[in-house]
């Protein structure tokens, strides 16, 4: 499956589920200080989250171009690094605008992985937000991957670092509960294919798909601390990498291997080469 294969295959099952298609925002943010680049899927849909803005629709899915070489989620730091980071991509997602909530959000993100990409469940991983003193543990999220045929055993908890998401400093924000999977040759080995990877070094087991419950909303007080504020409805934001799943589709084990990355890299090799010739007196 090509990655314009995959794209269009995401985009037509959220369309068929109600979802509205709505086409990628410009990487310049509107109207928004608070962000340099567009960052994520959910950036053209802040004020829709914070009750500021009415669509005419309350279920959304889009295929957002992104920019992360700055602000608080930078890449740059890492292109090079790990086989999956870059600073611009494209980020899959669907959203629910008080609509549905976490039950359905689960069910989609199941539904569309093991039966319409066929991944395989031995391979995935899925975390949840562990609580802390702010927020409270969501084994809601834990209890419905685990009703939809999740081995207990591969459903983690993890902190505020990984499992809890916020577009900058301020803004929509909420527990999140992310996909991992498991890219090496090893599925039945219980050291390779391990809980120990998820979120973890290396670049075999990867997270691809991240679904946001968007319940709060992030103000700084006037004595430069924080409040965290629950949402009068709370909303489903969800990213998926396009790129990360393409070299899980194919079967790669970089996103650079995939074909939406890998003819640009020969291209650029191509009109590199004659150049280095040149310098090189051949």
């Amino acid at each position: 499956m090509t990655g314009n294969e995959i794209r269009r295959k995401f985009l037509d099952y959220f369309e068929r589920s109600g979802h509205k298609v709505v086409h990628s925002s410009p990487l310049l943010p509107a109207n928004d200080p608070t962000l340099l680049f567009i960052n994520a899927g959910m950036n053209q849909f802040k004020d829709v989250f914070l009750g500021l803005e009415k669509r005419d629709y309350k279920r959304a899915v889009t295929s957002q171009k992104c920019l992360r070489a700055g602000g608080k989620h930078n890449d740059l730091d890492e292109v090079g690094k790990t086989a999956r980071h870059h600073t611009f991509f494209e980020m899959l997602g669907n959203f629910s605008f008080g609509d549905y909530f976490k039950n359905e959000a689960i069910e989609y993100a199941w539904d569309l992985l093991v039966n319409e990409f066929e991944l395989e469940v031995n391979r995935m991983w899925f975390t949840y937000f562990e609580g802390d003193a702010d927020v409270p543990a969501d084994t809601e999220a834990r209890d419905l991957w685990i009703k939809m045929g999740a081995a207990p055993e591969r459903v983690l908890p993890f902190g505020k670092k990984d499992n809890f998401w916020q577009m900058g400093d301020t803004g929509p924000c909420g527990p999140c509960s992310e996909i991992s999977y498991y890219l090496g040759d090893a599925p039945n080995d219980p050291e390779k294919n391990s809980p120990f990877w998820v979120n973890g070094p290396g670049d075999t087991t990867v997270e691809i798909w991240n679904l946001v419950f968007v319940q709060y909303n992030r103000t700084q007080e006037p004595d430069g601390s924080f409040k965290l504020t629950p949402l009068p409805t709370p909303s489903v934001d969800t990213g998926m990498g396009l790129e990360r799943m393409t070299m899980v589709m194919q079967n790669v084990k970089t996103n650079y291997e995939t074909d939406l990355i890998r003819p640009i890299v020969e291209f650029t090799a191509e009109l590199a080469e004659p150049i280095a010739n040149r310098s090189f007196g051949i």
